[in-house]
């Protein structure tokens, strides 16, 4: 089954960037959707940002419209998520989805934490 691993959070001032990857080992990276999700303290986990297995289709949650971009190579089994102009309410655990497009194979990464400073 494919794993997803993410990397790249870290501490970020406001306004700054950052890319967060996701790479996928143990199967075959453009088979799955994928989806970056975030989770902060005492907050639901929330869709970010989504995209199709062959980058054809693309969803951004209104709150990071215009500064996360979501991207995938599929020959080099990553995907990403550019985040630019950050805000403090970035602040959260972000987690890598892969799955199929019915949802029946559905793999989470660990997360990786960004903390945007103000």
């Amino acid at each position: 089954q494919v794993q997803p691993e993410e990397s790249g959070g870290g501490l970020v001032q406001a306004g700054g960037s950052l890319r967060l990857s996701c790479a996928a080992s143990g199967g075959t990276f453009s088979n799955y959707d994928m989806g970056w999700y975030r989770q902060a303290p005492g907050k639901e986990r929330e869709l970010v940002a989504r995209m199709t297995r062959n980058g054809g289709s693309t969803y951004y949650a209104d709150s990071v419209k215009g500064r996360f971009t979501i991207s995938r190579d599929n020959a080099g089994n990553t995907g990403y998520l550019q985040m630019i102009n950050v805000k403090s309410e970035d602040t959260a655990t972000y987690y890598c989805n892969l799955h199929t497009a019915n949802w029946i194979r559905n793999y989470w990464g660990q997360g990786t934490q960004v903390t945007v400073s103000s």
